[in-house]
């Protein structure tokens, strides 16, 4: 299992290297992942809809206020990922990446982010799945007040049947879909690729 870019998991999956990947789209997205997924002959397969979310450090001014507008992020340093080569914003794994950030970093894994967000008292936007147990109780997900959504959910090879470990994992993550319609700053993806 490896967390990467968003291309790479369709690249890893459409070429046999992963049997599965975790992705999300939403309606900025959507058109050019569904394209990049049939040209592949990948199938997506909703898990569930999540509301955009920020994380932010327990002891950020952010984490005070029970949701968040895009007007309030604005002061703070924006981190998200490095999509290497493939550096599309319909790629990237941060939603509302093209909302004008005068502060942006970029990074390339979650350790460098989650210490960011703590010491720069920055922010990234999310799908606000995060578990406290496997990140500590650092770093907290925030509504996000904007009218956008995040369809999470999973690809694989199209005519390729799944093994019994990642049928398996398919059943692990469905199971977990009740917990994050309910409490979606709760839910942990285990080894979910694109970073959500």
């Amino acid at each position: 299992m490896r967390e990467t870019q968003t291309y790479d998991i369709i690249d890893d999956v459409a070429h046999l290297r992963s049997e599965i990947g975790i992705l999300y789209m939403n309606s900025f997205n959507e058109t050019i992942i569904k394209k990049t997924l049939r040209d592949n002959d990948l199938v997506f397969e909703k898990l569930f809809t999540a509301k955009p979310h920020v994380f932010v450090g327990k002891d950020s001014p952010l984490a005070k206020k029970k949701a968040l507008s895009l007007e309030d992020l604005r002061p703070f340093p924006r981190l998200s990922y490095e999509q290497g080569s493939h550096n599309s914003f319909y790629f990237s794994e941060e939603i509302l990446s093209t909302v004008d950030c005068d502060k942006e970093l970029i990074v390339c894994d979650r350790a460098t982010l989650f210490n960011m967000l703590i010491g720069l008292n920055g922010y990234t936007i999310c799908s606000g799945v995060i578990s406290e147990e496997l990140n500590g109780p650092n770093i907290v997900a925030k509504p996000l007040k904007v009218d956008d959504y995040m369809e999470i959910g999973y690809i694989l090879r199209a005519g390729f049947p799944p093994s019994q470990l990642t049928e398996r994992y398919i059943e692990f993550l469905r199971e977990c879909v009740p917990t994050t319609q309910a409490r979606s700053s709760r839910l942990y993806l285990p080894c979910a690729p694109d970073r959500t």
